[in-house]
């Protein structure tokens, strides 16, 4: 039986957006969509246009109301077809370049003076305190959660540090000892840009509890070398896909990125010549990496023969699926999950491979302030984690018990 054909030819398209359906196939083929997917596009095109002409509407008509109008019809009808949002922005997107409709600006819709708090506040997070974007989500999350407790409607005027000790109180009674200090630290952040611009008179951020408690305070946990081996032996290097997800684990693993870093890399990033790779960190924090051979061998496998081609986007790690584009933090964490899969080991998260870094260094002996070095970190106290890998080291400084026998 042979290969179904996709008749892209017999799709018909009538009505107003028929001038552009060359343009929209074109930008279908550039993102990346397969022939039977640029089909099933074009039908929603055709029904899309349909809907216009039916309704004595132009091209040029086309809004976002129109377009909730449209959906809300096709539903009502008994249509169960899914429109994606990404393609009525592709439709928009070819008006647009061609000048028949404008750019829609939509005025965000503030619910309440909370929400345009917390706005304020996570805009802060991020431009002034360097946050990673979920970092900050983490934080305004929490503040929510302080304000439903203590200013329900975002008026601040009232607030005392009776209030701020009992919101503390109160989450410490729900949660776990590390939950409630995650909870110390966004309130006590919440605070402080309260008091910083303007709306509150005095510093509050003091009065936040210290939270304390018997935690388990667990050692950092690496995978072995031989599931390292595994993970590595699961991608296939003869399809397009085993390629990427090859080049990334050998990231992970060898120069301890964080799936984010990985995701951030951008074609400009790798300096070939030199022999160094450009790393986008916590904190704006840029540093310059040497490229092992292995994992340069990696790359160029990849951007040769497997990644997308051709694709105006700038990420070295792409989408294999369509739409085309760049593999966000999610995507790199799914290629180390599906990797455990296929080989077979327990599930582990994309972090774990670069405590297996941390961990290997320090049983090769890799002082601390070398480790600290190339896993980027700001303070010792953060690489301080791995001594206590070092079980041997360790054992030569511990004291004898009193009493025993030496």
């Amino acid at each position: 039986m042979g290969v179904p054909i996709s008749k892209v030819s017999k799709v018909r398209v009538m009505g107003p957006l028929a001038l552009f359906v060359a343009e929209f196939r074109a930008a279908l083929k550039e993102a990346g969509y397969t022939p039977l997917s640029i089909v099933n596009e074009l039908r929603m095109l055709s029904d899309l246009s349909r809907w216009l002409q039916d309704n004595g509407l132009g091209a040029a008509d086309l809004t976002a109301a129109r377009i909730r109008d449209f959906v809300a019809t096709r539903h009502s009808a008994g249509h169960v077809v899914a429109y994606p949002p990404r393609f009525f922005a592709t439709v928009t997107g070819i008006l647009v370049d061609r000048g028949v409709i404008e750019v829609e600006h939509v005025e965000p819709v503030v619910a309440s003076p909370v929400d345009a708090l917390l706005a304020s506040f996570e805009a802060f997070l991020l431009a002034e305190r360097g946050l990673a974007a979920c970092t900050a989500a983490a934080y305004v999350m929490r503040a929510r959660r302080f304000l439903a407790r203590q200013a329900p409607g975002g008026d601040l005027a009232g607030l005392a540090a009776r209030d701020v000790t009992d919101a503390i109180r109160a989450e410490a009674s729900l949660v776990s000892v590390g939950s409630t200090q995650f909870f110390v630290v966004a309130v006590r952040s919440f605070l402080r840009f309260c008091f910083l611009g303007g709306l509150l008179p005095t510093d509050l951020s003091g009065a936040v509890l210290t939270a304390t408690g018997r935690r388990r305070s667990p050692l950092a946990s690496g995978i072995t070398v031989t599931d390292a081996a595994k993970l590595l032996g699961s991608c296939d290097g003869r399809s397009n896909e085993g390629r990427r997800d090859h080049a990334v684990l050998l990231l992970l693993l060898r120069l301890g990125l964080r799936a984010s870093e990985v995701s951030g890399l951008v074609l400009e990033d790798i300096d070939w010549r030199a022999g160094l790779v450009t790393v986008h960190g916590k904190g704006h924090r840029v540093d310059q990496l040497p490229l092992p051979e292995e994992v340069g061998a990696a790359i160029t496998a990849y951007l040769q023969r497997g990644r997308p081609r051709p694709c105006s986007h700038r990420e070295v790690f792409l989408r294999s699926l369509a739409p085309v584009e760049g593999l966000g933090r999610g995507g790199i964490s799914c290629i180390v999950r599906r990797a455990c899969c296929r080989a077979g080991v327990p599930p582990v998260s994309a972090h774990r491979l670069r405590h297996t870094l941390g961990c290997e260094m320090v049983n090769s002996g890799v002082p601390l302030p070398e480790i600290a070095q190339v896993l980027r970190h700001r303070s010792l106290t953060s690489t301080a984690l791995y001594a206590r890998v070092d079980i041997d080291g360790l054992r030569a400084l511990a004291r004898p018990w009193p009493g025993s026998v030496l």
